[in-house]
């Protein structure tokens, strides 16, 4: 190769091994990409990377080894080539490491050592007077050849290395100090607001917390608003609590979770031979909550028929079982929640106005998880504590693996992230959860990240057929409301949507109607 040839491929490798360790913070992923630069474009056999920890010296990273190679690779400060390196500060070139006794050979990746006929060259990664490591590669050993060419080079990448352990050494001491912040104002801010249930310290989630602190103690009834997954009925509960009713009882009931033809018997309850198989009077959720809370989830599915007995109650405070004359009083405090736009189905038509004000006193809107993201971590670890416990294990996240969840859009919110959590816990195969074990689309969205590509669909179009068949089927089921048909499916309000659109479900319907 001529000499400007060689500097070319000198250029290249050095500009690939500036991209990689610019890439993250995983300084393990990152040196393994330097090693596989070098033997790609400067024909290295083998290449480690070895950090210092106190009086030790051990492989983190390496190229053409197995992992229990990389294992076997722990020296002593001043033990064997390597660890002269890490003492002294100083290169070592042994031409042919067949003929030197001093080379140990301790990770046993080189089986015919007398034979091979292979150079060593091991540099120190430096920064200012601090010896963090030692860079290592093996080269065909000719004879003749100097290697103040390689040294020079691997002196460079050296320095460059150096400069990412100091900024990831850099990266961690903030962040350690960010999460012991972040602890002790979480803990702060559950002494104060005693929402103990509820774990988030983003400035939305403060928000969040200030109005249940203010409104807690008032008689107003509540709208939470906001996405499938979000934690309303923790915030229900959490506002109960803290309330004067606290001792009473806290109903809650899902107003797209029972046929339309239940709903008036299972909110104001029925008499005996109210109609066919009712055997005995029983009480509805507004009577079993006298004195307390009352939570209705989903509101926005709430039929119309249905709509002007609910104002009644929150007008009038009273209210007749079904099949039944005798005037029921309560005192209820009306909680509700629905994740659909109230204002947008007053103006269909769908949704009563002078209902939508009554509810909307005091309206509360819950932020979806990818605006609250810096309450990912503190979620993350809460949900691992909870099913380790759960499932007697005591699994971990890999370091990229949080920096993964940190950038993937959780259409489900904080219920998705703990599904996500769960599955990992039960379904882990070690102690340490890694990129490959998380949900395909969690892993698909980091990929169209990384490399900035359109990826196609990963579904084939039978299975798209199926699951369009599924939903459609579960509309027709659930009278075409969505929120209904999503929790038969198994799928998010946002989700369905999504599909609905997909596959244009709604023009179909139109169709039918």
């Amino acid at each position: 190769m001529s000499r400007l040839a060689g500097k070319t491929v000198e250029i290249t490798a050095l500009y690939e091994i500036s991209k990689l360790l610019g890439s993250s913070l995983n300084l393990k992923a990152n040196f393994r990409g330097v090693m596989g630069v070098l033997s790609e474009y400067l024909d290295m056999k083998r290449g480690t990377v070895a950090l210092r920890s106190g009086s030790e010296v051990s492989i983190l990273a390496a190229y053409g080894m197995t992992e229990e190679e990389i294992k076997r690779g722990r020296y002593r400060i001043g033990e064997g080539i390597i660890g002269q390196v890490a003492k002294h500060g100083s290169p070592i070139v042994v031409p042919n490491i067949g003929e030197e006794p001093f080379f140990l050979n301790r990770t046993r990746s080189r089986e015919m050592i007398k034979k091979e006929n292979i150079a060593f060259l091991c540099v120190p990664i430096k920064f200012k007077n601090e010896i963090l490591g030692v860079l290592s590669v093996d080269r065909l050993f000719v004879k003749g050849v100097t290697f103040e060419e390689d040294l020079r080079l691997l002196k460079i990448i050296a320095s460059l290395l150096a400069q990412s352990i100091k900024l990831y050494e850099e990266v961690e001491k903030e962040r350690a100090a960010f999460q012991a912040e972040k602890e002790n104002l979480r803990l702060q801010l559950k002494g104060k607001y005693k929402v103990e249930n509820i774990i988030g310290q983003s400035d939305r989630m403060q928000e969040v917390f200030e109005a249940i602190h203010r409104v807690a103690p008032s008689r107003a009834n509540v709208l939470l608003l906001g996405e499938s997954g979000t934690g309303k009925e923790l915030v229900a509960k959490a506002i109960h609590y803290m309330s004067p009713r606290s001792k009473a009882s806290f109903i809650k009931f899902n107003c797209a979770s029972i046929p339309e033809g239940l709903l008036e018997s299972e909110l104001f309850g029925h008499e005996k031979g109210a109609f066919t198989g009712a055997m005995a009077l029983r009480k509805g959720r507004f009577e079993l909550a006298d004195g307390g809370t009352i939570f209705l989830d989903e509101i926005g599915d709430l039929p119309l028929t249905l709509q002007p007995k609910i104002l009644r109650v929150l007008q009038e405070k009273e209210f007749e079982r079904v099949g039944g004359e005798k005037t029921i009083k309560v005192d209820i405090r009306l909680i509700a929640a629905t994740s659909r736009n109230l204002e947008e189905r007053v103006r269909t038509g769908e949704f009563r106005e002078d209902l939508y004000y009554r509810l909307n006193v005091v309206p509360l809107a819950m932020p979806p998880l990818v605006e609250r993201k810096q309450d990912i971590p503190l979620l993350v670890d809460y949900f691992l504590r909870r099913f380790n416990e759960e499932n007697r294990k005591s699994v971990t996240l890999a370091p990229n693996v949080l920096d993964i969840l940190l950038n993937y859009d959780f259409p489900g919110n904080v219920r998705e992230l703990e599904n996500t959590i769960e599955r990992l816990v039960v379904m882990a195969r070690g102690n340490i959860v890694t990129e490959s074990e998380l949900p395909i689309a969690i892993r698909n969205q980091t990929i169209k990240a990384r490399y900035g590509v359109q990826m196609k669909d990963a579904l084939p179009s039978a299975i798209e057929d199926i699951e369009k068949t599924k939903i459609l089927d579960a509309l027709k089921k659930t009278g075409w409301v969505q929120a209904r048909a999503a929790r038969m499916l198994g799928l998010s309000c946002r989700q369905i949507g999504y599909k609905i659109k997909k596959y244009n479900i709604q023009t179909m319907q139109n169709n039918l109607q």
